[in-house]
């Protein structure tokens, strides 16, 4: 018999990437395409949606290019994305606004208005979240209040607003289907985790029409069938041989839709009540598994919807952080200090601290626990002996600062403490960051044998609902482990670490005017 294959797409801040799992549950090389990010003014982001719809083309016809025997064989597709990031399009997916960022702060006095602010309690109670231009409900506010007309089309029925599940959900099927999975819904602020769908007193709240909405639906089930369109395959730039491949996907359904974090700890088989990940991508995000009940923090965590399958919904408790590889881009692209983010480490380990420099990397606020949108960044402690290396460094360092405050938060929100956390993403290649994550935390690291948990998530979730795989427990079989990392610091330097970090922090929050 024939090896079948889940396509996987990975749509990320900045690429898209595409895979092939195959019924052992081993993943193929990806190959991957990125697209351009625009700032427009200082604490904004947007991307063009076209382009993204173009890379996810690009990305598949590269996969299908390299895998030829898979073409005829794909059984299903499973898509993970970023998920708060939100855009306007038409009913067959055409794009009518720019897709407004997660990172993207320019709905932060929106957030401050009278009538949201004293629903604090109220949102997060009902949707696990803080009131921030994170999410997407300020950001679809934005849209209507910046773009004459669209209100009134949203409330016709003409457009839609959604995630970008929601938006690739369209496209793919060329307008027939209009869905979007819990996990993201739960990212845009408008969503009651508890009930699984919208709030009324919310939509109301903030003026977004139900019906320009996309359905919310379960992670593992049917999202309706591909139908790629020629003329977008030509758009991308695709030859004919691309154009064969791609069309050749025509019928085949989507059965698994997840937002990236929750797929990655799906992939990282963080399967069972208590067990984490935290993925180092462009931000860092750290997901404990609350099983089928949510725990609401009381330390400004958030609370989502991760998976569904069958009416059973497990559920996360998460930390944000919105800097992470971008820091390590930061060094590369605007400071200069390093060729190749490869070049980190040797630095950090030229010199034996900092020397008392920290960084806090706010370039578009601060994250959980603070929540502090105007924030911005700060580098502390420098003297004339401060040079290249311990700046980098400090940047390094900050990353796993950051985590070592959502986790031990978690701990204290839950009562858990884990004996060790499982990590992916590309930001882990680095050695001398993942050692002091384990230093700081006092607890293993371990990595996954492939930094792509993200999109193995997806096509587990895919695959679990067309039948290639019996049930989520089933999928624990496929995780692989990489190498470890082991605590070796001292209490006593650990806390004296922290506590520099929380100094620096609150010089960074007299910087913000929230």
């Amino acid at each position: 018999m024939a090896m079948d294959y889940i396509l996987c797409i990975d749509q990320g801040t900045t690429s898209t990437k595409a895979f092939l799992l195959d019924q052992e549950g081993v993943l193929t090389k990806g190959f991957h395409k990125e697209f351009a990010q625009h700032y427009p003014q200082p604490g904004w982001v947007s991307h063009d949606a076209e382009e993204i719809y173009s890379s996810v083309l690009c990305a598949v016809a590269g996969v299908l290019r390299e895998h030829p025997e898979a073409i005829g064989h794909i059984a299903a597709m499973g898509l993970t994305n970023q998920r708060e990031t939100t855009l306007a399009f038409t009913k067959d997916g055409k794009p009518v606004t720019e897709a407004i960022v997660w990172q993207c702060r320019r709905t932060s006095d929106i957030c401050r208005r009278p009538e949201i602010r004293q629903e604090d309690r109220y949102i997060s109670e009902v949707t696990g979240l803080k009131v921030d231009p994170y999410f997407s409900a300020t950001k679809m506010l934005w849209l209507f209040e910046n773009n004459e007309g669209l209100k009134a089309r949203a409330e016709a029925g003409e457009v839609y607003l959604s995630t970008i599940d929601g938006f690739l959900v369209c496209r793919l099927t060329a307008g027939a289907s209009f869905a979007s999975d819990y996990s993201n819904c739960s990212r845009t602020m408008l969503f009651d985790i508890a009930k699984k769908d919208y709030d009324e007193h919310l939509l109301e709240l903030f003026g977004i029409p139900r019906i320009a909405l996309a359905k919310p639906q379960e992670s593992c089930s049917d999202y309706g069938a591909i139908e790629i369109r020629e003329a977008d395959i030509k758009a991308a730039g695709l030859g004919e041989e691309d154009k064969v491949n791609l069309m050749s996907l025509n019928g085949v359904h989507i059965t698994g839709v997840i937002g990236d974090q929750p797929a990655a700890l799906l992939g990282q088989n963080a399967i069972h009540e208590g067990e984490s990940k935290t993925t180092y991508g462009t931000g860092s995000f750290t997901l404990m598994n609350l099983g089928e009940a949510p725990v609401f923090s009381k330390n400004g965590l958030l609370t989502s919807c991760a998976w569904s399958y069958k009416g059973v919904t497990t559920y996360a408790l998460e930390g944000s952080i919105f800097q992470a590889g971008s820091v390590i881009s930061w060094l590369k692209d605007e400071m200069q200090m390093i060729d190749s983010p490869s070049d980190c480490d040797k630095f950090c380990e030229s010199i034996e601290d900092t020397g008392g420099v920290y960084l806090v990397p706010a370039f578009t606020g601060l994250g959980a626990p603070y929540w502090k949108p105007d924030a911005r960044g700060v580098l502390t402690g420098l003297t004339r002996g401060t040079g290249r290396a311990q700046i980098i460094r400090a940047g390094v360092e900050s990353i796993a600062y950051q985590v070592t405050e959502l986790v031990n938060l978690m701990t204290d929100d839950t009562g858990i403490k884990a004996k060790q956390m499982k990590v992916d993403g590309g930001v882990c290649a680095s050695s001398f960051l993942m050692q002091l994550q384990s230093d700081l935390l006092g607890v293993t690291i371990t990595r996954a044998a492939s930094d792509e948990m993200t999109a193995k998530g997806a096509g587990l979730a895919a695959g679990i609902a067309c039948g290639m795989f019996s049930s989520i427990d089933d999928t624990g079989r496929f995780y692989e482990a990489g190498r470890k990392y082991d605590p070796s610091m001292s209490a006593f330097e650990v806390a004296s670490k922290m506590d520099g970090y929380r100094n620096a922090v609150r010089a960074t929050l007299v910087t913000g005017n929230d």
